[in-house]
């Protein structure tokens, strides 16, 4: 990390983007006086992961699996947003019980998300045993989500039409237990926010963001929740089977770290109600019907409250059995903005948790990339040139990674 002095009194500090307390590659230009933030640009674009091209060579049911890959943490929202959008082109319609199945795994999401953030939260605020616990608490909800899909992060759920794997009984009853044995620990959580002076000194006040700027700069998730803005998809624009459940936006009016955290940990108590209200109401029937491989000629945009926020997917389809063109809108590319305004007026240690607050995820931001020439031409990076690309930069380091074999190199072909 170098420092640059602008004058007498301030010093630009860059982080990143590649930096040890990142977990993702990404770049935030800090003007200080003293200890205090004056200024803040936030960088990204550093993962360029050619998703959305990628798409375009891929069949629906593939895309589903790439798709999903976009992040590890909301894989299910993602997919669940894009199969909404193909499925409007196409007319389909999933049968309840397929939607009451699809919303279940997407609760069961938002509270493995939700623990992994408090966790990074402890870990940010040097509150280590936070850490600890509430990722042992994690793995009851990852226990489950093992269990219904058969993986603990892409869980592959989704297809065109429904959901892949129904419940059993079994399923229903362990589901059930550990709901009770989560909800019993958020309480904990709960009152250690409250009451935990370490935790309040920390959060209380940190990365201010009031009503009125969570307004101007679009804030979504838990991050405009925190500033008392109630925007939550499932309730504006009831999606899956949220339209026949019951259940609260969590909201604070404090408009910093400590209201988003209770925010957070409140929607786990409303999760831990959808849940038990989908297990009790599960509609009998099928859990999927049979799509086309080939989707009519249409265009969709689909919204989803993903854990972080609302998560936005548009498709546009050409008749055959791949996509035109999709375009993902993650929740953390909304944040961005409100993140840096965030940043000012507060003090340098304070940083790491305002960026962690907003739960930021490098990988939803970013997925392509297009290079735009000095002449003003540009050119979008196709899989084939980031593989050439990667093959030559190891060649002139000494690595010679040319006699690698793709097992299925059709895959990650662009030509139609």
């Amino acid at each position: 990390m170098n420092m640059q002095a602008v004058n007498d009194n301030t010093v630009v500090i860059p982080i990143g983007p590649q930096h040890p307390a990142l977990k993702e590659p990404g770049n935030f230009t800090l003007t200080v006086e003293g200890e205090v933030v004056v200024g803040a640009d936030v960088n990204v674009g550093y993962n360029h992961r050619g998703i959305e091209k990628l798409s375009e060579a891929k069949t629906y049911i593939q895309n589903l699996y790439l798709i999903e890959r976009i992040c590890g943490i909301c894989s299910h929202a993602h997919t669940s947003c894009f199969a909404a959008a193909v499925e409007d082109i196409a007319g389909i319609q999933v049968p309840r019980r397929g939607q009451y199945i699809r919303t279940l795994i997407g609760e069961l999401e938002r509270i493995h998300s939700h623990f992994l953030w408090l966790g990074v939260a402890g870990h940010e605020i040097g509150f280590d045993t936070l850490l600890m616990y509430s990722w042992r608490d994690r793995e009851l909800v990852m226990d489950v989500l093992a269990m219904i899909s058969g993986n603990r992060v892409n869980y592959s759920m989704n297809t065109i039409g429904g959901v892949r794997r129904d419940l059993t009984p079994e399923m229903i009853q362990k589901t059930r237990e550990a709901m009770v044995i989560l909800e019993e620990r958020t309480k904990y959580y709960i009152e250690v926010a409250q009451e935990e002076s370490t935790f309040i000194a920390r959060a209380k006040g940190v990365g201010r963001l009031p009503k009125d700027k969570a307004i101007l700069f679009n804030a979504v998730g838990p991050t405009a929740r925190a500033s008392d803005l109630p925007r939550d998809v499932r309730k504006d624009d009831p999606y899956g089977a949220y339209g026949e459940i019951p259940f609260t936006v969590a909201t604070a009016d404090t408009a910093d770290v400590f209201g988003r955290t209770v925010v957070r940990m409140v929607e786990l108590i409303e999760s831990y109600k959808i849940v038990r209200f989908i297990l009790d109401n599960l509609p009998d029937g099928d859990i999927k019907v049979k799509a086309p491989s080939k989707i009519p000629a249409g265009e969709a945009v689909a919204r989803y409250e993903a854990p972080r926020g609302e998560d936005i997917h548009y498709v546009a389809a050409n008749g055959t059995d791949k996509p035109e063109r999709t375009r993902v809108r993650a929740p953390t590319l909304a944040n961005w903005t409100s993140m840096a305004h965030m940043l000012i007026g507060g003090y340098i240690a304070d940083v790491p948790l305002v960026v962690a607050a907003i739960d930021p995820c490098f990988s939803c931001t970013d997925r392509g990339v297009k290079v735009v020439n000095t002449d003003g031409s540009a050119r979008q990076i196709d899989w084939n040139v980031v593989r050439e690309n990667s093959i030559d930069w190891y060649k002139n380091r000494g690595v010679d990674f040319s006699t690698v074999k793709l097992m299925e190199p059709k895959f990650f072909s662009h030509s139609k």
